[in-house]
């Protein structure tokens, strides 16, 4: 559809969580001006809302304009949810209420970076499609353990359209774009930021395993795949030495030549890089923690923290 077809001006509004990241809320907004700019009138019209109407702090302290949260009838065709931070900041009882009213309306709802969280927290995400960003999905998943977020850079599933972030949104706005106005009007906004690979919703949010460890073993990288899937009940190193179609001796002389690191130590350390960000991020009690990280006890966690960080759980929690 050409642009001379777009009758109406379309309301999408951003509700701006203190702490949000400002590169997931510019990579949303910005398509949208520019799209307003070649089509040569207003074919959006942009909101932002705080939970106070005061203006949204993002995490680098620059201050972003907001009014109130919208009421009834307020217009909106599509409302985004942003947010960045820790999930235990993100208790905001007016903000589910209004999600909830406009999701009765009909109103289009989105979640950017943390903000599925809220979704889920809003009860608008239970049997949806939906995604959320890689480093808030522990926190999500034993918040809301019906649910089951995808690792995509972006999911549209009928009226919900969640998205993990950073630039992810640049490749979520060309989408949403495309359908209103086609894909070459579409091609013409990512061209303008020079945004020329367009990434599919389903592409990764991380770097590969191999990007990320330095690894190119196939054995070794089945194992630190299972390692990261079997953080609650660890295996042993003779059943991952059969995944990796190995003996245990030589996965352990794998592991030295390729990390530096014994087998044990290297499932440790992704435990403990779980536990952290479940420290930061989630209500759950530290004995919790322990559980969901594979640990015997809550003591035998703490030891092992401390020993690796320098500090107590409990003062990572109070920090």
């Amino acid at each position: 559809m050409s642009s001379f077809d777009a009758k109406n001006v379309q309301h999408i509004g951003f509700i701006l969580i203190p702490g949000f990241a400002l590169m997931s809320y510019a990579s949303a907004t910005e398509p949208l001006r520019a799209a307003n700019l070649l089509a040569g009138r207003d074919i959006y019209r942009l909101s932002s809302f705080s939970p106070d109407g005061a203006p949204a702090l993002s995490s680098g302290g620059v201050p972003v304009p907001a009014d109130p949260l919208p009421g009834r009838g307020s217009g909106l065709g599509t409302v985004f949810v942003c947010a960045g931070g820790s999930p235990r900041d993100w208790h905001y009882p007016a903000v589910f209420a209004c999600l909830r009213q406009l999701a009765r309306e009909g109103v289009r709802i989105g979640g950017i970076s943390g903000g599925p969280y809220l979704l889920a927290e809003a009860g608008l995400l239970a049997e949806r499609d939906f995604t959320i960003h890689w480093e808030h999905a522990p926190a999500l998943l034993e918040a809301f353990p019906a649910l089951s977020p995808r690792q995509a850079r972006f999911v549209v599933d009928g009226n919900r359209i969640t998205c993990g972030g950073g630039i992810a949104p640049l490749d979520m706005m060309h989408v949403l774009i495309s359908e209103r106005m086609g894909p070459d009007f579409a091609r013409r906004v990512s061209d303008w930021y020079l945004h020329t690979e367009v990434g599919e919703p389903t592409a990764p949010q991380r770097g590969s395993l191999a990007e990320r460890y330095g690894v190119h073993h196939p054995g070794l990288l089945s194992v630190l795949e299972k390692m990261e899937e079997t953080i609650e009940m660890p295996l042993g190193r003779t059943a991952m030495a059969r995944i990796a179609g190995v003996t245990p001796r030589h996965l352990d002389r794998l592991f030295a030549a390729h990390l530096g690191s014994t087998f044990l130590d290297q499932y440790r350390r992704i435990r403990l890089q779980h536990a952290r960000r479940l420290l930061e991020q989630s209500p759950l009690s530290i004995s919790e923690i322990a559980i969901a990280t594979g640990f015997s006890s809550g003591a035998h966690f703490s030891r092992v923290y401390r020993s690796a960080y320098g500090a107590a759980p409990s003062n990572i929690r109070k920090s």
